[in-house]
């Protein structure tokens, strides 16, 4: 049975779903990176309240809050690649409308904070069911492996090619980034639909089970879990913190450091290229140090990463920190999210995932939404220095992590594992 600090080191198979589920993931992902990029963009021609700018990131995390317990509860309940394609269906729906009435010139602030609020909505479902498919489609000693090639893949087409498209499709006109968005969930949609995979076969709920009860259930595990729980507390706080940051970045680089538009997308370009390396990068960290100490390093190089975006006033100093911390938020990412599938039991990591999710991103509009006041109190630059402030906390609150040792869940062959049908 492996321990905390053990890193596997197996690879995934591309057959057996997997290849078509990176792929999904992967297209999907590109079309995202294009409506990211131009949705703040848009938001900056509509209005410069830094408070304004910063709500329509803050309106992206609130449904995790009133939403988050349930749709994970609701993935260990259906077909998991049902739930997906439906749902990416009907985004890629959402979106296209959505570019249909920016193309009218019908775009506004209450527009876009809809848009964000329902793709969230949606997303509730999605993550919490993509988490838990995962494991029915790769061995779970794979599961390092396979969360690392899934999350560089989607960088690799998400940043690299998104950052430089977004301005040649605005300038054939502001619709054009949502529209290519649109078209990438329904292409991710017939992918994921197209899963040979039997649904898990599922013991039967005991009489009169509730989803409030199932959704309980998810947060006693993640509650007694010695490392998920000091994990999704230090995640909580980067989160607030990358709320903040995220919420204000455009004002930092465009009016702080001057940088226009072409420095936006430049700053998101170089994230992306460090993400990219983090991916190839994460588990050859964590097979040196555990896990739970790559999550420790990550947090310490993206603390000092924030200061020097927030204090040195040049594009460089800025491109700098964007590539540190892309790598280091990459590595992070790839180990709390194995970390979560390995420890959770089979037949509950849609509940388990979606109360870690919920918790940690609960900061999230906070963060957005502070990150906004204080730039407009305090400086475009002090967001920056705000959230190094909080991944110095994060980094503190993990220490009980790395002190714990204790087994991960075995992997369950009973009723609740799924088969694929290859």
């Amino acid at each position: 049975m492996a321990t905390v600090g053990t890193a596997d080191s197996a690879a995934p198979a591309w057959r057996g779903g997997f290849g078509r589920l990176w792929s999904a993931a992967v297209v999907s992902r590109f079309g995202d990176a294009l409506r990211t990029t131009a949705l703040p963009l848009l938001a900056v021609q509509l209005t410069d309240d830094p408070l304004v700018i910063a709500s329509v990131t803050a309106c992206g995390y609130v449904p995790w809050l009133l939403f988050g317990l349930l749709g994970g509860a609701v993935a260990d309940r259906v077909d998991q690649r049902r739930a997906m394609w439906a749902v990416d269906a009907v985004r890629g729906l959402l979106v296209a409308a959505f570019a249909l009435a920016v193309g009218l010139g019908h775009a506004s602030i209450p527009l876009l904070l809809a848009l964000a609020f329902l793709l969230t909505t949606l997303q509730t479902l999605f993550d919490n069911a993509a988490t838990a498919l995962l494991p029915s489609l790769v061995a779970r000693e794979a599961l390092g492996g396979a969360n690392a090639r899934l999350m560089t893949g989607q960088q690799l087409a998400g940043g690299l090619p998104a950052g430089p498209v977004v301005p040649l499709l605005l300038g054939v006109g502001a619709f054009m980034p949502f529209a290519a968005d649109a078209v990438t969930y329904l292409l991710a949609a017939a992918l994921v639909a197209s899963l040979r995979i039997r649904p898990p076969e599922r013991e039967p709920r005991p009489a009169g089970s509730t989803l409030r009860a199932e959704i309980g259930e998810g947060l006693r595990v993640l509650w007694r879990d010695r490392v998920l729980w000091p994990v999704c507390l230090a995640t909580l706080l980067c989160n607030i913190g990358m709320g903040a940051l995220i919420g204000t970045l455009v004002l930092h680089v465009t009016h702080w450091l001057h940088a226009g538009d072409a420095g936006f997308a430049a700053a998101m370009t170089v994230y992306a290229v460090g993400s990219l390396v983090g991916g190839f990068v994460a588990q050859r960290i964590a097979r040196r140090t555990g896990r739970v100490r790559a999550l420790l390093l990550g947090g310490t190089v993206q603390t000092a990463s924030l200061l020097l975006m927030g204090t040195v006033r040049h594009l460089g100093a800025l491109l700098a920190g964007m590539l540190l911390l892309g790598i280091m938020g990459m590595v992070w990412n790839v180990h709390q999210v194995t970390l979560m599938q390995q420890r959770s039991p089979a037949s509950m990591v849609g509940r388990v995932s979606s109360a870690f999710r919920t918790a940690s991103t609960s900061g999230a509009p906070l963060g957005a939404l502070l990150g906004g006041a204080v730039a407009a109190a305090f400086g475009l630059n002090t967001p920056t220095l705000l959230t190094a402030l909080l991944f110095a906390l994060a980094v503190l609150s993990l220490i009980p992590a790395a002190k714990a040792d204790v087994p991960v869940v075995a992997p369950q062959d009973g009723p609740g594992t799924a088969h694929v049908t290859r």
